[in-house]
């Protein structure tokens, strides 16, 4: 498939300014692969969704064409129910989301594609709680998270904090990550009327560092100048996440239409084999995929 993952209309891009800088990196990458592909036609896949998985995808799309010549991988982001959406109408070879697909996003690309579509499981995320650094506020439950976020809680004093209202900060609709947390943590209740919805997790930390007052959530990688709170007294950890043990824990995926063949299959196998993996626990995410060495000593 060549549809390219943006649609371009009066000099504007379909999808969000934080995606362009690695639309262009990508770009160059294209640029200098088809140089050197005077004997063919190069082949082309599109991978979008997900904007917290985008520097993940970027990553993957990167190393697999430095290692594949005469292939090259498009990404983009714009939210995981873009991408799906994109992939129900068959503009893309692959989604990346956060979330599972939805009964009706199934349903749709049955109808579309007589399949229920194919959801490989890539990486593991932590959903982190982002709070001030000079909040004094270090763990919360999971049901102060919920009274914060439904806007039970509006006082930063009731979860052991100063006299101070909480500003509540959230992802915005199409994002996966909100949607995951309004089912895991919101218990499908609405968020508070007053939260401010910022349409990348990057904009969330970044709010959240800059005001004390301010709570934010959005995937671990991204929140390096906040403060990370534990949840129910468990931390973050690669290998909390990865047993579960930290509440928020998830899964990151990449769906198909349908059972992937050629380099689409290619692509992915390469993304569950080792050296996708690395690229995943390189960009700060927790792979699904471990490698044990062999614990018996070999004969030299």
């Amino acid at each position: 498939m060549t549809t390219p993952p943006m649609a371009w209309s009066n000099g504007k891009s379909a999808v969000s300014a934080a995606s362009r800088p690695l639309l262009v990196a990508l770009g160059l990458a294209w640029a200098v692969g088809c140089a050197g592909l005077s004997r063919g036609r190069p082949v082309s896949l599109t991978v979008a969704g997900s904007d917290t998985m985008l520097p993940l995808v970027t990553r993957w799309a990167m190393r697999f064409m430095e290692t594949h010549p005469g292939v090259i991988v498009r990404v983009a982001g714009g939210g995981s129910a873009a991408g799906i959406e994109q992939l129900i109408a068959g503009r893309i070879d692959v989604c990346a989301t956060s979330c599972p697909l939805s009964a009706d996003e199934v349903s749709r690309l049955y109808a579309r594609f007589g399949t229920l579509g194919v959801t490989f499981r890539v990486a593991k995320d932590a959903l982190a709680i982002f709070v001030n650094r000079d909040n004094p506020v270090r763990d919360l439950t999971t049901l102060q998270i919920k009274g914060i976020f439904t806007g039970r809680i509006r006082w930063w004093a009731k979860v052991g904090g100063v006299e101070r209202p909480i500003r509540v900060l959230t992802r915005q609709p199409s994002s996966g990550t909100y949607r995951f947390f309004r089912e895991l943590v919101l218990d499908g209740e609405p968020y508070a009327a007053w939260a401010e919805a910022l349409p990348s997790t990057a904009q969330v930390a970044a709010e959240v560092a800059s005001d004390p007052d301010a709570i934010g959530y959005g995937g671990g990688a991204h929140g390096g100048n906040v403060v990370q709170c534990t949840v129910d007294g468990v931390a973050a950890t690669p290998d909390n996440i990865r047993s579960d043990s930290y509440p928020l824990s998830r899964y990151l995926y990449l769906v198909t239409p349908r059972p992937p063949e050629g380099w689409v299959r290619q692509f992915i196998d390469w993304v569950l084999d080792e050296d996708g993996q690395r690229v995943v626990r390189e960009a700060g995410f927790v792979p699904v995929v471990i490698r044990d060495p062999d614990p018996t000593p070999q004969p030299r």
